[in-house]
């Protein structure tokens, strides 16, 4: 008695996986984007550095390094953040007026336009390094008591963390290409998760 196979033949496009994977690994496919990411950030940090030869005005350097750095938060918050990672964040108001903060992550696809590996290295390293600069800075102007320019440095600490703290937010709740659920969120959610912040260098 011969028994029946029920089971079909699964074709395995291995061209198109290889094809996949040799797209992600690519070097840049937003140059742009990769560029605009780092630059209104390390130039603040180098007028910061120059600040002295560049200008005997405080009030002009802090205005300078203020605008370089908004410059920097809005083009990270509303673009290279979905370019090169698939990550956005926003706040909305409700019907209620009540402020809900959404955090999203786009899922991974074949025709998906998100950036390559070397692309979410450069966002998630300019993420994370020039806040550690900054706050290195905090404490270089706390310990030699400029006071004036501990000013600046918190207001560049608090615009360059927000963002960090919002991708970390979409990373870590965001995965499935869901917004995570705003209620249960907490920031002990990425302590709990050593994983968001090691797995994306």
């Amino acid at each position: 008695m011969t028994m029946a196979d029920d089971t079909e033949d699964v074709e395995l496009d291995f061209a198109a996986d290889e094809q996949e994977r040799a797209r992600r690994s690519a070097v840049i496919r937003h140059p742009l984007a990769s560029f605009f990411h780092l630059f209104f950030r390390v130039v603040a940090i180098v007028v910061y550095l120059l600040c002295d030869w560049i200008s005997k005005s405080f009030a002009s350097c802090f205005v300078l390094i203020i605008a370089l750095l908004s410059f920097d938060f809005w083009s990270v918050k509303n673009v290279t953040g979905r370019l090169l990672v698939g990550l956005r964040w926003w706040n909305q108001i409700d019907e209620d007026g009540r402020s809900l903060w959404v955090f999203e992550a786009k899922k991974e696809s074949r025709g998906s336009y998100t950036g390559t590996e070397a692309e979410a290295r450069i966002f998630w390293l300019g993420l994370i390094i020039c806040p550690l600069i900054w706050t290195f800075f905090f404490f270089t102007s706390l310990f030699s008591l400029k006071i004036k320019w501990l000013s600046l440095v918190v207001a560049s600490i608090s615009l360059q963390a927000a963002n960090l703290y919002g991708y970390l937010r979409c990373k870590a709740g965001g995965q499935d290409g869901q917004p995570p659920d705003k209620r249960s969120f907490s920031g002990q959610h990425l302590l709990q998760r050593p994983d968001i912040i090691f797995g994306i260098l």
